[in-house]
């Protein structure tokens, strides 16, 4: 076989294998749904409404997250498809491999990583952030080495940020103890982070006034828009959930019902949050650092402002627990396939965790959160997710005609097929295309380190092509 054609070799589908990966199963469509709102609904749902306001969209912010819920929910349900389809861990990675072949899955594959990895280095500093915010009301201070990375604005003397370090390796910690209990952690402090929200959302709405819904879209569509392409990445997240179809239970039940489920109950509550806030304060008051306390204090609620500060720090605790196992997953998934090293699957007989992949992904993501700064590590996250979203949308027309997977009875199907696909593929296109060229630069190095990678080890340890080359010697 021409070299050409084995770089798009792919995976076989070993129906008999879907319930032998070797991970416990041990989720259902509950502990899916909490998985999914944990990523989704973090610190984000306390700052990004107000900004959207008072930049973008005005009090039709609400609409620019309806938009963006319309978008990701096109995504959501080729995701729910691919899941309940193929039940194997490493989400999109796997789903690419199976329907265009080993490249373009490594490609992805490496994408992914680093949406995962940065993901959780991201949140790791801004939980730092805010822990050291919670710290100092009782006097305590870090030293100022140690509060922040070096060259992170506003700290000339910061060189490494000891709480992002931390806490990135206490949540691996966690994950190594076994999925069942860090569902249960995470399911608890979604709980919690949810009537954090319910809290401020019943208090402040009695103190909304009609007149600072006046005048409703100030920007005009181009601002609602613009608003939308930012809530959009508010909602990235909820493919991790994807990440566990092997872990499941009941996949093709369970799958479609903790993706979707998660991604409704997420936009409900950002869709809340912005309708009650800009209808306490005026939509021009809100580009500040912590609208939501912003807002109690205006309405002279600073009690519960507290309780919504630890809610913050709860809401990004599950995002790290879920974006962290997320990429341990993918890690065991591509080292399965034989494109990584073998240390990266090697499970804990005991707990059924890949608990070398879990350490060596949460050491390197609590590095880089502790010497990088916040807005360099922040850019590969966007492009990553996208280019996965863009691939499985597109992805679904080629899984309906595959040989092997047209016999099995999924669970779910994408409605109004070919159409919402095809339309969720330009939609993902349409807003890489419009992302900063420093964002598209620094993707271009990544990949390239990537296929880098690749060629050296991936290309001549794969199983596939082993498989493959064995059968044509026979």
């Amino acid at each position: 076989m021409k070299e050409s054609r084995r770089l798009l070799v792919k995976k076989p589908v070993n129906l008999a294998n879907f319930n032998q990966g070797g991970l416990a199963k041990t989720l259902n469509a509950f502990s899916l749904t909490m998985m999914g709102v944990g990523a989704i609904v973090g610190s984000g749902i306390f700052i990004m409404p107000g900004i959207i306001a008072a930049k973008y969209a005005g009090p039709a912010a609400m609409l620019s997250f309806v938009i963006a819920a319309v978008v990701c929910s096109l995504a959501a349900l080729c995701y729910a498809e691919f899941s309940s389809t193929i039940p194997l861990a490493g989400s999109a990675y796997t789903y690419v491999y199976t329907v265009f072949g080993e490249f373009l899955a490594w490609i992805l594959g490496w994408a992914l990583i680093s949406e995962y990895l940065f993901s959780v280095s991201s949140v790791a500093v801004s939980w730092s952030a805010y822990f050291q915010n919670l710290l100092s009301g009782f006097g305590i201070k870090l030293p100022a080495f140690l509060s922040a990375a070096a060259g992170t604005a506003g700290s000339p003397h910061a060189g490494f940020n000891l709480i992002a370090f931390i806490v990135v390796l206490a949540i691996s910690l966690l994950l190594v103890g076994g999925l069942q209990e860090s569902t249960r952690v995470n399911s608890i402090m979604v709980v919690v982070k949810i009537l954090v929200i319910a809290l401020f959302i019943g208090v402040a709405i009695f103190f909304i006034r009609p007149a600072n819904f006046h005048p409703f879209m100030p920007h005009g569509v181009s601002g609602l828009f613009k608003g939308a392409s930012l809530a959009f990445y508010a909602y990235i997240g909820f493919d991790a959930v994807s990440t566990a179809s092997e872990e499941v239970k009941n996949p093709k039940h369970d799958m479609p019902i903790g993706i979707i489920g998660s991604l409704i109950v997420a936009s409900v509550l950002y869709i809340a949050m912005s309708i009650v806030l800009v209808g306490v304060v005026h939509y021009t008051k809100l580009n500040v650092g912590d609208p939501v306390a912003y807002a109690l204090g205006v309405i002279h609620q600073n009690w519960a402002a507290g309780i919504v500060s630890l809610g913050a720090v709860v809401g990004m605790t599950t995002v790290l627990i879920v974006m962290l196992y997320g990429g341990t997953r993918l890690l065991f998934a591509i080292s399965r396939d034989g494109l990584l090293p073998k240390t990266f699957q090697s499970l804990n007989p005991r707990t059924k965790v890949p608990v070398k992949s879990t350490w060596i992904f949460g050491v390197i993501a609590s590095v880089f959160a502790a010497v990088i700064p916040l807005d360099k590590i922040a850019e590969l996250v966007n492009i990553g997710t996208l280019f996965a979203f863009a691939m499985v949308s597109i992805g679904v027309i080629f899984l309906r005609k595959h040989e092997t997977l047209q016999q099995i009875d999924s669970s779910f199907k994408v409605p109004f097929y070919p159409v919402l696909p095809i339309v969720s593929f330009l939609a993902c296109l349409y807003l890489m295309i419009n992302l900063q060229g420093f964002t598209w630069a620094m993707f271009a190095i990544w990949v390239t380190i990537g296929i880098i990678i690749y060629f050296i080890y991936g290309y001549h340890h794969s199983r596939v092509r082993e498989d493959l080359a064995a059968k044509e010697r026979k």
